[in-house]
């Protein structure tokens, strides 16, 4: 990729101006088509959970600016790929899912997308299609015939995804080997039906990327594009979207919007403009000024960036309440409705709940030897009191206007309701 090039698109501008670009088969290319307006590009999400998490924001924002240039964005839920499932970065294999969680997962990414993208049938609306309704159709002998004879066995041996498992001595079973194929011809297929000319995705794509552009010209289809996007991980060398509590999700129903907020308050000094410039939409100017700041002013940098991401995944009045109830929290040392609740059955309550129980239902701790180790570095509180004894009982003195405050350590909270 070369310094010199200027780009004359928004798209490309913008992409390379906030740190999107990491690869990419040909920049002018892909610019020539942006600027006229008529791009079209996809990025693919196989429904292996309920919803997708923060390390999978960075192409997301992708799509997003890309609707915002003037392009149309194709978002690809994977219903019949992720019935194989991506061998890439991977020593096992996944775990085979049944239709209906592909279905029940599905449902949950989409309503993530309508977070971040406008649908529509109009020609700047983003579209989301499943490549089940063609890969589910496919006759194996044709495939193998018109599709399967264009991929080079060698080529594929070369590629990370397949040559690190097998390097490490770890089984590739045929079914995964076939993945890269299919994911191939699902560039081809989204050219044929929507002009798809791009491909994004995480910088571990490539490989798969580019055996769809291949695959492409093979087929007599016009030329096709790929670009990748840096893999993120923090100052501290952990990978984006993981945290010691588990993933970063960007579904409400599984991570609320405080403690998403919270992920973004809690990132590295060394973090913040990058963060800025990849998952929020403030100008340049301003995240250089917010990005300079030092000392503990870096703090207002960091509820800047949690405020406007949390505003992006879950909606002005969430993000809002998230800042209000942290300013309380922490500054005020209240007690704000807007902190995490977990409900308990009052019973629970009444006849004395141990404190390690009450820790491991309300999520803060994995288990109760967890809890105890927590315990004995000081890191559990209940009511803002430290807790020292382990077989302590929460009882129906400690529901304060109702709810029980738990704590671990100065950042994490959750108010446990007794009903």
């Amino acid at each position: 990729m070369s310094d010199s090039f200027r780009p004359a698109s928004d798209f490309l501008q913008t992409l390379l101006a906030r740190g999107f670009v990491h690869q990419c088969s040909d920049l002018a290319g892909i610019d020539d088509r942006a600027k006229t307006g008529r791009l079209v590009a996809y990025i693919g999400f196989d429904c292996t959970a309920p919803s997708l998490h923060v390390g999978s924001l960075v192409q997301i924002m992708m799509l997003r600016w890309l609707q915002k240039t003037g392009g149309k964005p194709v978002a690809l839920m994977g219903g019949g790929t992720t019935r194989i499932g991506d061998p890439t970065g991977r020593d096992e294999s996944r775990k085979i899912l049944t239709p209906e969680t592909i279905e029940e997962n599905k449902a949950g990414i989409q309503q993530v997308f309508s977070k971040f993208l406008d649908f529509g049938e109009g020609p700047g609306d983003a579209l989301m299609v499943d490549n089940a309704d063609w890969l589910l159709r496919l006759n194996y002998v044709d495939f193998l015939r018109e599709v399967g004879r264009h991929f080079s066995v060698n080529r594929m041996m070369a590629m990370d995804s397949v040559k690190l498992r097998l390097e490490r001595d770890q089984e590739m079973s045929f079914l995964e080997f076939n993945y890269m194929c299919l994911q191939g011809y699902d560039f081809v297929e989204l050219n044929r039906r929507l002009g798809c000319v791009l491909q994004m995705g995480g910088s571990d794509q490539w490989g798969n990327i580019i055996t769809g552009l291949d695959l492409g010209r093979r087929m007599g289809g016009e030329q096709l594009y790929a670009l990748t996007s840096p893999l993120l991980t923090t100052a501290s060398g952990a990978k984006m979207g993981k945290t010691a509590q588990g993933a970063v999700w960007l579904n409400a129903a599984m991570l609320p919007a405080f403690e998403y907020w919270q992920f973004w308050r809690n990132c590295d000094d060394a973090d913040v403009g990058r963060f800025l410039k990849l998952f929020t939409e403030l100008p340049l100017e301003e995240i250089a000024r917010l990005e300079a700041l030092g000392g503990a002013e870096v703090n207002e940098a960091k509820k800047i960036l949690a405020t406007r991401a949390t505003a992006m995944a879950h909606g002005e009045a969430a993000a809002q309440a998230a800042l209000e109830a942290a300013r309380k929290t922490f500054e005020e040392g209240a007690l704000s409705d807007n902190l995490p609740s977990v409900e308990i059955d009052a019973g629970e309550i009444a006849a004395g709940l141990g404190v390690l129980s009450a820790f491991v239902k309300a999520g803060l701790v994995a288990s109760t030897g967890e809890a105890r180790r927590q315990i004995k570095g000081g890191g559990l509180k209940v009511n803002d009191a430290a807790v020292a004894d382990e077989r302590a009982v929460i009882g129906p003195a400690d529901a304060q206007g109702g709810v029980v405050k738990l704590s671990l350590g100065r950042k994490r909270h959750v108010l446990l309701k007794p009903v």
